[in-house]
Order: structure tokens, then C-alpha cells, then sequence
């Protein structure tokens, strides 16, 4: 008595790859995009404390940065 031998299906072929993604997946870095535009669009509204921190000189040298690439 002979096996029988399976024949794989062949997979249809796409013309695209078919992502589907949340609508979360596309707001939440929207939101987060533009909330970090906002923070170094307008950092004279900002009222944060004063100090001479190492995280306020970084911050300060990114500001200086980013003005002198939007002139």
C-alpha cells in the first residue's frame, strides 16, 4: 500500500502588504508629537523653577539649537 502524498494549497499572491492598525496607534504619537512642539514652541509661558541643573543646561543648549536652525 503506497502513501499518499498531500498537495500544499498555494498562498494567493497580494499585490500589497495590508497593514490595519489602531486608531491609537496613529494618534497617540500625534499627540505626543505636538505636546513636545508646543513645549519648545513656548518656552517663555513656561513657569518651571530656575535652576542650574544639568537637565535645565540641556534644555537650554537644545532651545539655543533649535532657534538658530528655524533663522
Amino acid at each position: 500500500m503506497s502513501a499518499r502524498s498531500h498537495i500544499r494549497p498555494v498562498p494567493p499572491v497580494h499585490s500589497g502588504v495590508e497593514i490595519r492598525l489602531p486608531w491609537w496607534a496613529i494618534a497617540l504619537p500625534a499627540v505626543a508629537f505636538a505636546a513636545l512642539l508646543l513645549l519648545l514652541a513656548g518656552p517663555a509661558d513656561a513657569h518651571a523653577t530656575t535652576g542650574s541643573g544639568a537637565v535645565s543646561q540641556v534644555l537650554g543648549l537644545v532651545q539655543q539649537v533649535v532657534t538658530r536652525q528655524g533663522a
